[in-house]
């Protein structure tokens, strides 16, 4: 939200009060208050018909220093609060006659005495950002009378700003106004799925804003100095967290705001499904299965959409019997071929199901403030909401999901969550509806991802997510939600992703060659390669089938190399899993996380490494040309083993079967023997590929078993030309050094 016009001048429609000058300094155990006069001060006649913001600072966990500012103290409090996991910190607090410091490990707010406000925030010596003139302030709107908490940091040359949820515009946001606001948009808009409001910057630290409503973001857009954010209220809350490095932040935000759960190994192999609008019954979906086996793809999960149950009727749990008549037999017929399965569901009730009246009388569906139900015929006649904050409403609908998944369903994909109404609402908690727009997917998501624990155990829970906030990456997987069938949409997609591991989410998915439309051919091939490539694998579209053979020939012989191979790399990329669910680094790492001191890195939205060692370049070209920038070093194609000089900008042309798939020099890669399945002992027969490891050098691996511990360690030290290794193992492996 803008409140100026230009740098000097203040909107009309506005009244602002802005933290002038520190007045008076409180220091408790841990704690640190600052009262600012919204004018200087010179003489007690200054402090009468005027306003103050009082500033606190405390220390959530340790390198993150939490700011409180609030104008109006007694505005009763009804908003949902994003959970955080906080640990005890012993503060610093420092008093001269220039300033008052408060100190959390590494990081330090600094606040300037004198008529001058300004607040640095500081790490070894140096100055990260500061809110300093006209930064910290209050907004009044003459017109509607709504009030607004803002504070704006500074940005130096240079410092680029990421994350803030999925966003399908520039990676990079400088420049951009970012309103958090779920919505079912699709890809190809400013709208998003996934807000989440936390971005990080290339200077080594990042800022989350503890609001769950439409925090409003400037991001050198308002003042080109500076990132903005504004929220409804009289109290905004937001934490600065100090890292050093982009993965550092990550790891800090992540321990603040929850890890990303350990994921099965099964899930990371292929997903087909049924698609959305598509005519599917038993048949159908067996001949899929069928057709995979035969052309020897390797398929680990299958979907069911939507049309599981009858139409009209979404959702009732209840399997459409004129399709699916036997579905206990049939998900064992497919369990019997190894598969794994997956149904679609979302948190609405339309009113052909019977579950609407029986939610209705027992007060489970979402209420207007005059206690009917909120129903609307957008998506489903009729429909309701389940109110997430009543728990019998939640043990209710958890009930029917129950029975589902005792029947044989393994996973679920939770849909939708965005188009929760504001207007006119009233919760069973009393929460307030704006701020609960955003944070009902947390609710939702969280309340299915504790069924699966609790039904499966944990370890083997995992969702198919479309909506997120702040938090929501401990519920993973997520997807990007409905793109279209082109090039131009593929690129998008990958920005979002990107924008999402900027975000704290380890782990991320979309629907292979576009959900919207059908692609062509070239499209669905060079979509296969990077689908397979991310952390999760989905085929998946709108009306029509997303199975190769539809497509050509080749397409099924790309998906089986991708899928192959991503079985095989299953050791190397199950252990990036385990370090995104215990540091918060995500599998799919845009390039500036791994390569921090590159500045061509900062700016990278086409390329990405998975994990820390191979470097992907999806083909966005009809032409079959890619550009892409390789780091420093000697780099060498994991697929034809041709080596390549970087610190410079590449341009290549590949086939279908082909794409940049480059391994990082001074990389041990471990490739397992099993290349029809991701999950198996990743320690037998497990192959230890040695990429330019310098005379000297030595990797440690530590491969994990299907639980994510570690299974056996692997020490390989490069010495007279020859990889030694001192292993735990006594399983047998092989060294293969690649000149």
């Amino acid at each position: 939200m803008k409140f100026t016009n230009g740098y000097w001048l203040i909107r009309p429609n506005f009244q602002m009060q802005y933290a002038t000058q520190a007045v008076r300094v409180e220091k408790r155990p841990d704690v640190l208050h600052v009262l600012s006069a919204c004018r200087p001060i010179h003489h007690r006649g200054d402090t009468l018909d005027g306003g103050t913001l009082d500033v606190t600072f405390t220390a959530p966990r340790e390198n993150i220093i939490r700011v409180t500012v609030t104008h109006f103290a007694g505005k009763r409090d009804n908003a949902p609060h994003f959970e955080t996991y906080e640990e005890p910190v012993n503060a610093v607090i420092e008093e001269n006659d220039e300033m008052v410091s408060f100190t959390s490990g590494k990081l330090t707010a600094r606040v300037q005495n004198g008529e001058n406000w300004r607040v640095d925030y500081l790490a070894d010596g140096k100055v990260l950002t500061s809110s300093a003139f006209r930064g910290m302030g209050r907004a009044l709107d003459k017109d509607t009378g709504k009030t607004y908490m803002s504070d704006s940091l500074m940005l130096d040359v240079g410092e680029c700003v990421y994350g803030l949820g999925e966003r399908f515009a520039a990676y990079v946001k400088n420049g951009q106004s970012i309103d958090m606001w779920n919505a079912d948009g699709g890809t190809a808009s400013e709208q998003t799925y996934k807000n989440i409001p936390f971005y990080m910057t290339n200077r080594g630290y990042g800022v989350f804003v503890e609001d769950t409503s439409d925090v409003s973001f400037e991001v050198a857009s308002e003042k080109v100095e500076r990132v903005q954010f504004s929220a409804e209220g009289e109290t905004i809350v937001y934490d600065v967290i100090y890292g050093g490095t982009p993965k550092a932040v990550l790891d800090g935000y992540t321990a603040l705001t929850g890890r990303p759960a350990l994921l099965p190994a099964w899930s990371f192999g292929l997903w087909l499904s049924t698609s959305f609008t598509t005519n599917y019954d038993e048949k159908t979906a067996t001949s899929f299965i069928q057709g995979m086996a035969d052309r020897d793809i390797p398929l680990s999960v299958f979907h069911f959409d939507c049309f599981w149950m009858k139409g009209f009727n979404w959702c009732d749990f209840t399997w459409d019997e004129e399709t699916f008549p036997d579905p206990e037999g049939m998900l064992k017929r497919y369990h019997d071929r190894g598969l794994h399965l997956c149904c679609w569901i979302n948190p609405y009730i339309a009113q052909a199901s019977p579950l609407f009246r029986e939610g209705m009388e027992h007060g489970y569906l979402l209420k207007k403030t005059n206690g009917d139900v909120w129903q609307t015929d957008l998506w489903q006649a009729g429909m309701g909401i389940l109110d997430v904050t009543n728990p019998d409403a939640r043990v209710w609908y958890c009930g029917y999901l129950r029975k589902i998944l005792r029947m044989g369903v393994d996973c679920l994909k939770t849909d939708f969550g965005e188009r929760i109404p504001v207007k006119d609402i009233a919760y069973f908690d009393g929460k307030d509806p704006l701020h609960m727009h955003n944070y009902y997917t947390f609710l939702y998501n969280k309340m299915v991802f504790d069924l699966l624990k609790e039904e499966r155990g944990e370890g083997e829970a995992i969702l198919f997510a479309r909506s997120a906030t702040a938090g929501s990456q401990q519920f993973p997987v997520h997807w990007g939600g409905d793109n279209s069938a082109s090039y131009v949409s593929m690129a998008e997609t990958l920005r979002a992703g990107l924008s999402m591991s900027h975000s704290g989410f380890g782990f991320w998915s979309h629907d292979i060659s576009g959900f919207e439309q059908t692609a062509p051919a070239d499209v669905y091939k060079r979509w296969a390669a990077f689908g397979l490539l991310s952390s999760h694998s989905r085929l998946h579209g709108s009306s029509s089938y997303r199975v190769p053979w539809l497509f050509d020939e080749e397409s099924c012989d790309v998906v089986r190399k991708f899928t192959r191979l991503k079985c095989r790399l299953m050791p190397y990329l199950y252990g990036a899993a385990v370090e995104a669910h215990e540091h918060g680094t995500p599998m799919m790492r845009p390039m500036m996380l791994e390569f921090p001191d590159d500045p061509a890195c900062d700016t990278l939205d086409r390329q990405y490494m998975m994990g820390e060692s191979l470097l992907v370049a999806p083909v966005f070209h009809a032409d079959s040309h890619v550009d892409y920038y390789l780091p420093d070093g000697l780099w060498t194609s994991l697929l034809d083993g041709r080596k390549v000089q970087g610190g410079r900008w590449q341009k290549e042309t590949h086939d279908f079967l082909s794409l940049p798939l480059m391994v990082r020099p001074g990389t041990v890669l471990p490739m397992g023997q099993c290349d029809d399945r991701p999950d198996y002992d990743y320690t037998d027969g497990l192959e230890l590929h040695v990429y330019q490891l310098a005379e000297g050098q030595t990797v440690v691996l530590k491969i994990p078993d299907l639980k994510g511990q570690i299974a056996a360690t692997y020490t390989v030290t490069m010495k007279n030309g020859q990889a030694e290794v001192v292993t735990d193992s006594e399983k047998p492996y092989t060294v293969i050094v690649h000149e």
